[in-house]
């Protein structure tokens, strides 16, 4: 598994820097033309609040991007700290190859 090496930027700071910096706009403002609360957009963009598939969403619509564009930034970042957090996860044995790729389906008695 590849892992980044560089802190991925939050989502929050890009919607400061590239947005509402360069368009002189509030955080009230921005929130009111979103549809959120100021608290809300204020949590993000002091990168305390996550990027949920509704905020995504309306960045899109209001910023000319895709939802995509925003989950994938707020998804590398999510990854990246849980990464670093714990090491929990390292210790998970991968499954034989084998046994990953074949097309018969499940035996009945097999739980899933």
């Amino acid at each position: 598994m590849k892992r980044m090496i560089r802190r991925p930027t939050h989502p929050g700071h890009i919607i400061k820097e590239d947005y509402l910096l360069p368009l002189s706009l509030t955080i009230k403002d921005m929130a009111e033309t979103l549809g959120v609360s100021r608290k809300t957009l204020s949590k993000i963009i002091n990168e305390r609040g996550a990027i949920t598939s509704d905020m995504a969403l309306r960045l899109a619509r209001a910023f000319d991007t895709t939802p995509d564009f925003w989950l994938n930034l707020q998804k590398n970042y999510d990854l990246w700290h849980a990464g670093i957090a714990s090491k929990e996860w390292q210790k998970v044995k991968a499954f034989p190859r084998h046994m990953l790729h074949h097309n018969s389906p499940p035996n009945s008695e097999q739980v899933i």
